[in-house]
């Protein structure tokens, strides 16, 4: 199963995507990641395993 939460906003949300996403923990998790976009450049964040592992 999976989850995908966005938000977009003029201030960073990377903090926000990591607290929405743990909102959707419970399903459990194979993978998780999140990617932002500043100033025309995109950041990717990935890591297996639970949540935890991405922060």
């Amino acid at each position: 199963m999976c989850g995908i939460v966005g938000i977009l906003g003029a201030n960073a949300v990377a903090g926000e995507l990591v607290a929405a996403l743990k909102r959707l923990e419970y399903r459990g998790y194979d993978s998780a990641g999140i990617a932002t976009l500043e100033a025309g450049r995109l950041t990717r964040l990935r890591a297996e395993g639970k949540l935890k592992n991405l922060e």
